[in-house]
């Protein structure tokens, strides 16, 4: 059964896993508690994360207010009738002007439909995202667990979720994603709370919060 988070199971599961794992009961005690992140679902939020693919996360905040300005009000219509003038203008590259041309393609056309996807379990709402060019498994995965907020979700194909990783447990090397899914396994059923604290682990050791 899909579980989705809670403030009360958001809290329970921190507690878990600060029992469980001394490594994330260290992160805690010295940054605090993470927050319980959250993005509205919808197209909008779909485009930042096609953005923000292989850059950071404030690059991919300021070309996305870039977006939305020069588009008026960012909707797949208005974002379908942007030239790549206005595109490259925005500082939005080649590739993913198409993937943000073929997302809008298919929210209008019904092939994505953004609000069933509350409804689907996690290997669904995977599956029904990932028909949209662009979209992989990453970008699925940080919708399940930013915007769906499921419990279980667990993006192995994340850079800082690896370096964070590969800091705490002291690796040699930082894990690639077969090896992240490895280590992920301790923390079922509540690796989207892992992935939270590592995150914030990452943010706040980077000064990037």
């Amino acid at each position: 059964m899909t579980k989705r988070l809670s403030v009360e199971t958001y809290n329970k599961a921190q507690n878990v896993l600060s029992k469980s794992d001394p490594d994330l009961k260290k992160i805690i005690d010295r940054f605090g508690k993470p927050p319980l992140w959250h993005r509205p679902g919808g197209y909008r939020t779909l485009v930042l994360l096609i953005l923000e693919q292989q850059v950071s996360l404030l690059s991919a905040r300021a070309t996305f207010t870039r977006l939305s300005s020069t588009a008026g009000k960012l909707t797949p219509e208005h974002a379908l009738e942007l030239t790549d003038t206005q595109y490259r203008a925005a500082g939005v590259s080649r590739q993913k002007t198409r993937y943000i041309r073929d997302l809008s393609e298919c929210i209008l056309n019904k092939t994505v439909r953004i609000g069933r996807l509350p409804h689907l379990d996690d290997e669904n709402v995977r599956e029904h995202l990932t028909k949209v060019k662009g979209i992989g498994l990453w970008t699925a995965d940080v919708y399940l667990l930013i915007s769906l907020q499921r419990s279980d979700i667990w993006p192995v194909g994340d850079i800082a979720l690896q370096a964070a990783t590969h800091d705490i447990k002291g690796l040699e090397a930082r894990p690639n994603p077969v090896e992240l899914s490895q280590i992920g396994e301790q923390w079922r059923p509540w690796r989207s709370v892992a992935a939270r604290i590592l995150w914030h682990y990452y943010l706040s050791k980077s000064g990037k919060k």
